[in-house]
C-alpha cells in the first residue's frame, strides 16, 4: 500500500472517529439509556456460554472496566466503553449469582406411583383438571436432601375442591422437568430452575386432604388462595369461555380458557389482552384517579382546600398495587407497576414522568432482581412495545398536539382514532419479531382486531372489573360479573370473527438467536437514539428478518426418547414417525418448522417425494447426497451398517458400526437428548440438545452410561 493510500485511509478513519465523537455528544442526555442494555448483554452472554464459568470473573470484569473508564477520563469514548463493560459484568454477576442462590434439588429420573405429601402452594384450573403446584414435598423413597422445594403435578380428576393451603397426600408420577425438543427450542428445564420447580408429574390416585398439625401464615400462599377463590366464583357466575376470560383479567390465570378460544385469541392477535400488563394496570390506574378525583371535586369544600389531584393519584398507586399482587405478577405486570408508579409519584411532585428513561430504570429493576426473564417472551415483547411506542410519541408529539388544538370535536376524534391505530401499529409491529421467535406465528389482522377490542374492554370490560373486586367482599359480585361478561362476549366475537378470515395467521419456522439479537441491537439503535444516525439501526433490523430464510432446518430429527422421528420432505414439510404422539415434542417441531399439520411416514413402501422407503424393520431417507438409516430393529443393523453414510437407531448400537459417517443410537439419546441432523454437505451435521445447551447447573449431568452385556 502506498503512502498516499495509508494517509487517505488514516484520514477517513480520523473523520469517521471525529463524526462518531460528535454524534455521541449530540446524544449524551440518552447515554444513560443504553446502561440497561449493558446490563441485559452481561446477562446474555452469561445464558450464552456453554459451561459455567467461575464466580470471579464478572467481579474481575467489572474492575478492569472501571479501570479503563478512570484512567481514559478525558476521552469520552473510553469512558463510555469503560462504563458500559461495567454495567455488563455487574449484569453478568447478577444472573451468575441468581442462578447460584436458587439452587436446590432436581429429581434426575421416573419416580413412581410413589406417595407424596406436601401442601398446596397454588392451584390452577385447567381444561385437562387441576394443576397443582405443591411445596415442600415428602416423597417416599427419596431422601430429604434430595427433595425438591417445589414439585408440580397434574390431576385429571378429584382435585375440584382443594385450594391452596391444603395438606394433602397422593399418589403421583414424578419426571425430571423435561429438556427441550430440540436443540434451540424453550427450554423448561432452564426456567424450572429459576422458579425453583424440581419435578413435574401426574397424580394416579385418589387425593386425601390431610389434618393441618403444621399451618401456619405464608402470605403467597394466603394470596393463591384468594385468587383461587376469586377465579372459581367467577367461573361459577360466569359459565364458558367468558368466564375463563374473565377470571384471566382478574387474576392473570388462563389455565381454564378453552383450547379453541385461545387459539382464536393468538390468531386475532388479541392474546396479548389476557396477560395483565400496561393496557390493565394503566386503565385501573387511570379508571381510580378520574372516579376518585371527579368524586371529590363533587364536593366543593374538599375540592377547593385540599389537592384531590394528588388524593386521587395515591388512591390509583394503592389500586395497581393491590391488581399487581393479586393477580399473579409476570414481566408485564412488574414493568407497569413499575412505570405507572413512576407516573403516579410524578403527579405527587409536580413533574412529567413518561419518558424513555422511565423504561430503562423499570427494565433495569426488573433485570436486577429477575435477571432470567430477560430470555422470556413477555419481557421482551412488553419492552419492545413500550420503547417502539415512546420512541414513536417521540417523533410524533408536535404533529398530534398541533392536530389536536384550534379544531372541532370531529377533528379531535379523528386525531384520538389515527393515534389508537397507530399505538396499535406500533406496538404490534415491535413485538412482531419476538413472537416470530418465541411462537413463530404472525397476526395479519391484528390491527383490526386491536381497534375493535380494545375499546370494548377499556370502556366497558375494565370498569366492571375494578366494580367487582369490592364486591366479591360482599357476595354481590355477580351484578358486576354479569356486565363484564357482556363485553368479554364480544372480545371473543371479534376473536373467533377475525381468526376466521383467510391468511389471518402466517405460520414462519424458526428464526436464529443471532437473528433475534440483530433485530433487538437493531430496534434500540432506532429507538434510543434522536438523530439521524438512529437509522443505521434498520439494516440490523432487516438482517435479522432475513435470517428466517437463511437458516435452513435440520433434515432430520429425533426425539430423546426415541419414541418420534422426523424427515424434512422434497417441499421442506415434516414427515414424522408417529404424528399422534408424543403430543410436546410433535407440537414444538411442527411449531419450529411453521407447519400446522403433520405428515406421516409411509407404514411400507415409498413417500410421495422418493426420499424415504420403509419396510417392517426401519426406513431409508435420501437427501443431499446422503444415505440415512432409520432402524427400528437390531436385524437392520448389518446391512445399514454397509450402505448408510448416518445411521439413526432406535434400539441399541451393540456391535461394531464402522462405516457410516455418524450413528446415533438409543444410547446416544438417552444420555444427549433429542438430536437435530444436517445433510447439507459431504459431511453431515450433528447436534443434540447437550451439546447445544453446554454443562450448566440448570442441565442435568451425563447418566452414568449402562453396562452392556
Amino acid at each position: 500500500m502506498t503512502t498516499d493510500a495509508l494517509a487517505s485511509r488514516s484520514g477517513s478513519l480520523a473523520l469517521l472517529s471525529e463524526r462518531l465523537a460528535d454524534a455521541t455528544v449530540a446524544e449524551r442526555e440518552r447515554l444513560a439509556l443504553w446502561l440497561p442494555v449493558a446490563f441485559g448483554l452481561g446477562i446474555g452472554a452469561y445464558f450464552a456460554l456453554a459451561s459455567e464459568p467461575p464466580l470471579w470473573i464478572g467481579p474481575c470484569v467489572a474492575a478492569m472496566a472501571l479501570a479503563l473508564a478512570i484512567v481514559g477520563r478525558q476521552a469520552t469514548a473510553a469512558v463510555v466503553l469503560g462504563i458500559g463493560l461495567v454495567a455488563a459484568a455487574i449484569g453478568f454477576t447478577t444472573v451468575q449469582w441468581r442462578s447460584h442462590a436458587v439452587a436446590g434439588p432436581v429429581i434426575e429420573r421416573r419416580l413412581g406411583p410413589v406417595e407424596v405429601e406436601a401442601r398446596i402452594s397454588a392451584v390452577e384450573i385447567r381444561a385437562e383438571g387441576r394443576r397443582l403446584l405443591l411445596e415442600r414435598p415428602r416423597i417416599a423413597g427419596l431422601a430429604a436432601d434430595n427433595t425438591p422445594l417445589n414439585i408440580r403435578v397434574t390431576a385429571r380428576r378429584g382435585a375440584d375442591p382443594l385450594k391452596p393451603g391444603d395438606r394433602v397426600a397422593l399418589r403421583a408420577v414424578l419426571l425430571p422437568p423435561p429438556a427441550p425438543a430440540a436443540p434451540g427450542a424453550y427450554d423448561f428445564q432452564r426456567q424450572a430452575w429459576f422458579d425453583r420447580l424440581g419435578g413435574v408429574g401426574f397424580v394416579t390416585g385418589e387425593i386425601r386432604r390431610l389434618p393441618d398439625a403444621d399451618g401456619g401464615f405464608a402470605w403467597r400462599r394466603s394470596l393463591n388462595a384468594a385468587r383461587h377463590d376469586v377465579v372459581e366464583r367467577t367461573l361459577a357466575a360466569l359459565p364458558g369461555p367468558a368466564g375463563a376470560i374473565a377470571a384471566a383479567l382478574l387474576t392473570g390465570e388462563q389455565g381454564a380458557i378453552p383450547p379453541e378460544v385461545m387459539e382464536a385469541m393468538r390468531d386475532s392477535g388479541l392474546a396479548h389482552l389476557l396477560s395483565i400488563s400496561g393496557l390493565h394496570i394503566g386503565l385501573v390506574a387511570a379508571i381510580v384517579f378520574f372516579a376518585v378525583r371527579g368524586g371529590l371535586a363533587l364536593i366543593p369544600s374538599v375540592a377547593l382546600r385540599w389537592p384531590i389531584k394528588k388524593w386521587a393519584a395515591v388512591a390509583a398507586f394503592l389500586a395497581i398495587t393491590f391488581y399487581m399482587l393479586f393477580a399473579s405478577p409476570g414481566v408485564p405486570t412488574q414493568r407497569a407497576w413499575l412505570m405507572t408508579s413512576v407516573v403516579l409519584f410524578a403527579i405527587l411532585i409536580d413533574r412529567t414522568a413518561i419518558t424513555m428513561r422511565l423504561v430503562a430504570w423499570a427494565a433495569l429493576v426488573v433485570l436486577l432482581f429477575k435477571p432470567e426473564s430477560l430470555l422470556g417472551p413477555s419481557f421482551q415483547m412488553s419492552f419492545a412495545a413500550v420503547v417502539a411506542l415512546i420512541a414513536a410519541w417521540e417523533l410524533t408529539r408536535e404533529h398530534f398536539t398541533r392536530g389536536r388544538s384550534g379544531g372541532g370535536v370531529l377533528r379531535r376524534a379523528a386525531v384520538s382514532l389515527l393515534a389508537a391505530s397507530m399505538t396499535t401499529l406500533v406496538a404490534g409491529f415491535a413485538s412482531a419479531p419476538y413472537a416470530l421467535y418465541h411462537f413463530n406465528r404472525f397476526a395479519a389482522f391484528g390491527v383490526v382486531a386491536n381497534l375493535l377490542a380494545v375499546p370494548l374492554t377499556s370502556l366497558w370490560v375494565m370498569p366492571w372489573a375494578i366494580i367487582a373486586f369490592p364486591l366479591f367482599l360482599v357476595g354481590y359480585e355477580s351484578v358486576a360479573l354479569t356486565a363484564m361478561g357482556w363485553g368479554v362476549e364480544g372480545i371473543i366475537a371479534v376473536a373467533r370473527e377475525v381468526a376466521g378470515w383467510g391468511g389471518a395467521v402466517a405460520l414462519f419456522p424458526a428464526m436464529p438467536m443471532w437473528g433475534l439479537v440483530a433485530i433487538t441491537l437493531g430496534g434500540l439503535w432506532l429507538c434510543l437514539w434522536t438523530t439521524l444516525w438512529r437509522l443505521a439501526g434498520l439494516p440490523l433490523i432487516a438482517l435479522g428478518l432475513l435470517s428466517l430464510a437463511l437458516e435452513r432446518g435440520a433434515d432430520v430429527l429425533v426425539a430423546g426418547d426415541a419414541r418420534l422421528i422426523a424427515v424434512r420432505g422434497a417441499d421442506g414439510t415434516l414427515q414424522l414417525s408417529a404424528p399422534k404422539a408424543p403430543r410436546l415434542t410433535r407440537e414444538t417441531w411442527l411449531r419450529r418448522a411453521g407447519q400446522e399439520e403433520a405428515l406421516a411416514w409411509p407404514a411400507e413402501g415409498t413417500s410421495v417425494d422418493g426420499r424415504l422407503s420403509c419396510d417392517a424393520v426401519g426406513c431409508l431417507y435420501r437427501a443431499g447426497g446422503h444415505v440415512v438409516a432409520l432402524v427400528r430393529a437390531p436385524a437392520a443393523l448389518a446391512e445399514d451398517c454397509r450402505i448408510a453414510t448416518v445411521v439413526v437407531a432406535t434400539v441399541p448400537v451393540r456391535r461394531s458400526c464402522l462405516g457410516p459417517q455418524l450413528v446415533i443410537d438409543r444410547f446416544s439419546l438417552w444420555r444427549d437428548g433429542a438430536h437435530a441432523i444436517w445433510l447439507d454437505g459431504r459431511q453431515a451435521r450433528v447436534e443434540s440438545v447437550r451439546e447445544a445447551r453446554g454443562e450448566r447447573p440448570w442441565v442435568a449431568p451425563v447418566p452414568r452410561r449402562r453396562e452392556r452385556n
